[in-house]
């Protein structure tokens, strides 16, 4: 769900850990206990690793000490802010193969929203993503893909193009984004200030979201200093 799906649909970025999405059940939790214990890994910082944390939207995060893999930090996360549940997610998931293994990955479309942060480095990604999206499918693309282009490309000039090529499509996802609204317009300079008022706003909702666990995540640290 992390920089390592954005490398798996060719976004390329460097990224020392991994984060995954996992479903945070009493049935799930074993299995993945077994799996860290065969990476050697250790809970590293707060919260601990237990079903409330992460299906309150924490995130638990591990070191790896078995020798081939020794340092590699993986975050784990069951509830993600302006995205479906796991269940939903799961059902729609990309599969991929890599040396004969499947890997899951978010769907793009999901992983597009799960970018959607106040950290500066995950708005040029989420721009890379739509676009590799968008030129690698642009000649047989579906209505439902034309859809993920409108309401989530961040090129001015690419929001412009496909406003264009599909005005009737365009107008009806039109009050969903003034992006779309200023793209119908063909107007580049107006597409770009709307795209910066969007960010500014998913950013706030973001900052807003984790205030409140932040606040947990202290709490918990002052507790244990005191125990």
């Amino acid at each position: 769900m992390g920089g390592q799906a954005c490398i798996f649909y060719g976004a390329a970025e460097f990224s020392r850990d991994l984060d995954l999405l996992i479903l945070a059940d009493a049935s799930n939790l074993p299995n993945l206990t077994r799996a860290l214990d065969a990476l050697d890994a250790e809970v590293i910082a707060v919260p601990p690793f237990e079903e409330r944390y992460l299906s309150h939207g924490h995130a638990v995060h591990f070191r790896c000490r078995r020798e081939d893999i020794v340092g590699l930090r993986i975050d784990l996360m069951s509830a993600l802010r302006g995205v479906a549940s796991f269940e939903e997610l799961w059902a729609r998931r990309t599969t991929i193969e890599v040396a004969g293994e499947p890997i899951d990955l978010l769907a793009m479309e999901d992983l597009v929203r799960a970018k959607k942060t106040q950290r500066d480095k995950d708005w040029p990604m989420i721009r890379r993503l739509v676009e590799q999206s968008y030129f690698g499918r642009s000649t047989n693309a579906t209505q439902e893909l034309m859809r993920f282009w409108l309401r989530e490309l961040r090129t001015p000039e690419l929001l412009v193009e496909v406003a264009a090529s599909h005005p009737e499509l365009a107008r009806a996802e039109a009050g969903l984004r003034p992006a779309i609204q200023a793209a119908l317009s063909e107007r580049p300079d107006a597409v770009s200030e709307a795209l910066e008022a969007e960010e500014r706003e998913e950013r706030r909702k973001d900052r807003e979201y984790w205030a409140p666990l932040k606040r947990e995540l202290e709490e918990f640290r002052l507790g244990r200093r005191r125990k």
